[in-house]
């Protein structure tokens, strides 16, 4: 049957043994392996009885009894059993090559931030995630596993307000059992809860001080806030801001601009007025029984062991909102003797002069004098004469 010239069952054989061998030489992996399988195959196709021109299935064959004919199509079909089981191995290896399987899609947003000033673009990217529910998976940040409990869901409280950076990992296993780890980085902000409050009446700088002036944008940090002013300069002084005008009764326009999306962008613009120092108040300095550091401002007894204790006098603004010292330049102290004739006694300088001092000794309980005509210089340069006088009693 295998030699018959009518059906021709060998040829066919053959060539369908040549057809499977080269498909899976295309389907095996070039390597020494199944290239001595193949060959090993192909060969036993190919040979020919030695010395004659029989071709392959005349070799094989020829004279064969019928059960020798069944063991070696056996062999055959085994040779090429193998060869087939070594092209499933491969196809099956080739499949599980350590990805990890999709049982879900799940669209989210993903905004570069949530906090948006008007006239702003938002931007945002929308993207279709892979989800495997049936793997598990570990996350951690900052070094710390997080729980699976929260899946996925990450919180902590802020304490202070800043730039930050969140450095994290996702690892998981693949079909292989291989460990994949995925690191992520991110950075956010953190701002000071607030509230704009402001008196619009009450816009005032001051010429020639350091005003402190609080600036902030919600939604922004500190560090993506710049501020410029004009009549004068303006400076960063930790969280706060220090501006200084040049020139009284011309306007100040402080304009702020915040970072977004890596773009600046002014935010406001806010002008404030500018007023020369209000005139400061004369006073004495002396310590309590305790030790304490207080000012005297006239108008009530004052004790004369204090007041000879005392070096001289102060000028200063220190009205609970302004605390701002002058020097002394000179001043005078008016006293009244029993007939009711003014005495007068200058003072060059801050201190009080020996004569001065002279008279307060002199002084008995319940008299008075006055201290007037105090010349002093601010911070702005300004020398001023004090509009106000300062009545002391002695005790």
């Amino acid at each position: 049957m295998m030699l018959s010239n009518s059906q021709k069952n060998g040829k066919e054989l053959r060539e369908k043994l040549m057809e499977f061998t080269k498909l899976a030489e295309e389907m095996l992996p070039k390597n020494e392996f199944s290239g001595k399988l193949l060959e090993n195959f192909f060969t036993s196709l190919s040979k020919r009885k030695k010395g004659t021109n029989a071709n392959w299935q005349e070799s094989l064959f020829e004279n064969m009894p019928a059960i020798a004919s069944v063991i070696i199509l056996s062999k055959l079909q085994s040779s090429a059993l193998y060869v087939e089981g070594e092209v499933l191995h491969q196809l099956l290896s080739s499949s599980n090559d350590g990805t990890i399987g999709v049982s879900m899609f799940k669209p989210y947003l993903l905004p570069t931030s949530k906090n948006v000033i008007a006239g702003g673009k938002y931007s945002a990217q929308v993207v279709l995630a892979s989800i495997d529910t049936t793997h598990s998976y570990d996350i951690y940040i900052d070094g710390k596993l997080l729980d699976k409990n929260n899946h996925g869901w990450y919180e902590k409280v802020t304490s202070k307000p800043g730039h930050y950076t969140l450095k994290g990992e996702v690892s998981i296993l693949n079909t292989k059992g291989e460990k994949l780890v995925y690191p992520f980085e991110e950075t956010y902000d953190v701002v000071e809860p607030m509230a704009t409050v402001s008196a619009t009446k009450m816009n005032l700088l001051y010429l020639g001080i350091d005003n402190p002036i609080s600036i902030s944008v919600p939604g922004v940090s500190n560090e993506k806030i710049s501020a410029t002013m004009t009549n004068g300069t303006l400076k960063r002084s930790g969280n706060q801001w220090i501006a200084k005008p040049s020139q009284a009764d011309k306007p100040v326009e402080i304009i702020v601009t915040a970072l977004q999306n890596d773009k600046p962008r002014v935010v406001s613009r806010t002008e404030f007025r500018v007023r020369p120092l209000p005139s400061p108040s004369p006073l004495i300095e002396y310590r309590d029984n305790n030790g304490n550091l207080q000012k005297y401002r006239g108008g009530r007894p004052f004790p004369k062991s204090l007041l000879l204790q005392s070096e001289g006098i102060k000028a200063a603004i220190d009205d609970g909102i302004l605390d701002i010292q002058f020097k002394v330049i000179s001043f005078e102290t008016v006293f009244f003797d029993s007939m009711g004739n003014a005495i007068l006694e200058r003072s060059n300088g801050t201190f009080f002069s020996q004569r001065q001092k002279d008279m307060f000794k002199r002084l008995s309980r319940g008299k008075r004098f006055y201290i007037s005509h105090v010349k002093a210089v601010g911070p702005d340069g300004i020398t001023q004469v004090l509009n106000t006088s300062m009545e002391v009693i002695v005790q």
